[in-house]
């Protein structure tokens, strides 16, 4: 979660407690999954009150389906005032009213189970809302059962050690609170304050939560900002500039392991669960020593820097290819890697690296979902970006919905800071950019809501819509079903051993994946020029397995964003 912090960490991880293995080549079904990211207030309204719900959701499942995607990942839907859309829990038992009942969702997960699709719901351990009962119980009084459920600092102490906040308009993570006279600390806004993990009661607690929606049937949890949720509570001051290097100081804190070693024998290793953490530390060895094994704690890396890369708009691919080719290489024998290029903390994907151009978007579109579907590691793709959905290019204020934008907004006004530049800097990576409505079709609203929408539908509605690419057999959509049939049939394209050719080239990235005998060849031009690639691989006999062109090129030049996969031997 948070864009700010996502810029600074590098991993994600997502572990499993039922397959845990060293060997990076044995199969199991999480490696060969493909996971879909459903942004539920912006995916399908049932009531017409503009914001996407559990009904709409229910009403596209066969849509889901005929994507050929295994795995939902869904975002919070518990009860929530929605200071940061959901990612503040004020009742880790319900339902958000806006999204419906427990009825609906246990409607949807039937309906999801009877399609052969597995749940993976979003789960908020880092913090609670200040809204939720044990806040108000914990700030009622110093001697309330629930005061150590979070973090207080007396106000007789003094000032406490500064700590940065990314979402308050200060940006001091501490808030005064004069009930108790005391201050309560927040990483995010101050609406969101950060619970106590060193406290055994509020740890019973959660894994009491957990097991209540794997009694319910789900398939895996999303540890929301997990790795910020050991601390160290003597606070101790950190150097100047601290907070532009935030994951090296709050990141993988002291017990963390030791929390994730009771979580697994509380909850996932009593259930058929995967389990997902945003977070994994700040090197290769911080990532294995989570996914190790023996250490039955977390099971899958999720290398977060590649999609840091095009964060401010603009990047090198030569980076691009560094940066992956040297995370399969760290887990190439050991562990397992996920492969993504978007969520609800990015803007469009190929907006960002790509290009939104018309004349060569859908091209774009398809490139990136063949990297994304030919890599090894589990690939997560991101609703909408199947159609080749781009960011809105909000250029005022009062078009931008997202927390974090709007206290930043405030924040530089207050200090008198740049507010030109910080808004052109949202018009290309804000999060909102990522999160307007679906489009289903060219009728009002893009047939996302018969109301008016919580947030601005892109007004490229008309043309980009998933019942024109439905029709189209040449579509962004159809050639994103191809790559996933072609991924599922192949499982080359999913344990073989990647190789990266033509490291040099500033234009195309060419790799290899081989298995047994069997080797194909990716080749991705990420420009939208025609750019040469390696020489030495004989094309003349390969087999084209697919292409974003009626006719892959065999010479030994690439079409602008042209992508192929090659049979070679």
């Amino acid at each position: 979660m948070r864009s700010f912090f996502l810029r600074c960490l590098l991993i994600f991880s997502l572990c499993y407690s039922t397959a845990f293995s060293q060997d990076g080549n044995k199969p199991a079904w999480w490696k060969e999954a493909i996971v879909y990211q459903v942004y539920p207030r912006s995916f399908k309204d049932s009531d017409g009150d503009g914001i996407g719900d559990l009904k709409g959701l229910i009403s596209k499942l066969d849509y889901i389906k005929s994507l050929g995607v295994d795995v939902i990942w869904l975002n919070p839907i518990y009860q929530s005032p929605n200071d940061d859309n959901g990612y503040d829990v004020s009742d880790y038992r319900s339902i958000m009213k806006e999204f419906g009942t427990m009825a609906d969702f246990d409607a949807l997960l039937k309906g999801m189970h009877e399609r052969g699709l597995k749940l993976v719901m979003d789960m908020v351990l880092n913090h609670s809302s200040d809204e939720h009962y044990w806040f108000q119980q914990s700030r009622s009084s110093r001697n309330n059962p629930y005061r150590n459920y979070y973090h207080w600092w007396n106000a007789e102490r003094g000032t406490p050690p500064y700590r940065y906040s990314i979402f308050d308009v200060n940006h001091d993570a501490w808030k005064y609170d004069s009930l108790s006279n005391a201050y309560y600390l927040h990483y995010f806004s101050r609406k969101q304050p950060d619970l106590n993990w060193e406290n055994p009661a509020l740890r019973t607690e959660v894994f009491d939560i957990m097991r209540f929606w794997a009694d319910k049937g789900i398939d895996g949890f999303r540890l929301d900002a997990f790795q910020f949720a050991a601390k160290d509570t003597t606070f101790p001051p950190f150097p100047q500039g601290y907070e532009k290097e935030l994951s090296k100081y709050y990141a993988m804190g002291p017990g963390l392991h030791d929390y994730l070693k009771e979580m697994n024998e509380a909850v996932f290793s009593k259930y058929p669960l995967m389990s997902v953490a945003e977070g994994a530390g700040n090197s290769f060895e911080d990532a294995h020593n989570l996914v190790d094994a023996n250490r039955k704690e977390l099971n899958m890396a999720y290398a977060f820097e590649g999609v840091d890369i095009a964060k401010s708009g603009g990047y090198s691919l030569l980076h691009f290819k560094e940066v992956f080719s040297k995370w399969d290489s760290a887990f190439a024998e050991n562990g397992w890697l996920s492969i993504f290029l978007a969520n609800h903390d990015q803007a469009r994907m190929v907006s960002r690296f790509a290009t939104d151009d018309p004349a060569y978007r859908d091209k774009a579109s398809m490139m990136l979902a063949t990297f994304v579907l030919s890599m090894r590691g589990t690939p997560y793709y991101y609703y909408g970006d199947e159609l080749g959905m781009t960011n809105p290019y909000f250029t005022s204020i009062g078009q931008y919905k997202d927390m974090q934008v709007l206290n930043e907004y405030h924040h530089l006004t207050n200090a008198n800071g740049d507010i030109g530049k910080f808004l052109k800097e949202m018009h290309f990576s804000s999060r909102d950019n990522g999160r307007t409505p679906f489009q289903w079709n060219d009728s009002l609203h893009a047939g996302f809501t018969t109301g008016m929408p919580w947030l601005e539908v892109n007004k490229n509605y008309k043309t980009i819509n998933a019942a024109a690419e439905e029709k189209d057999p040449n579509s962004v959509l159809n050639y994103f079903r191809k790559m996933v049939r072609l991924r599922k049939s192949d499982k080359t394209l999913v344990y073989g051993k990647y190789t990266l050719l033509d490291k040099t080239n500033p234009h195309v990235y060419a790799y290899t994946r081989e298995q047994d005998g069997r080797k194909l060849l990716v080749l991705l031009n990420f420009s939208s020029k025609k750019a040469a690639f390696i020489s030495g691989v004989d094309l003349s006999k390969a087999k084209c397995l697919i292409s974003n062109y009626a006719t892959a090129s065999k010479g030994r030049t690439l079409q602008p964003y042209e992508a192929a996969v090659w049979q070679i031997q």
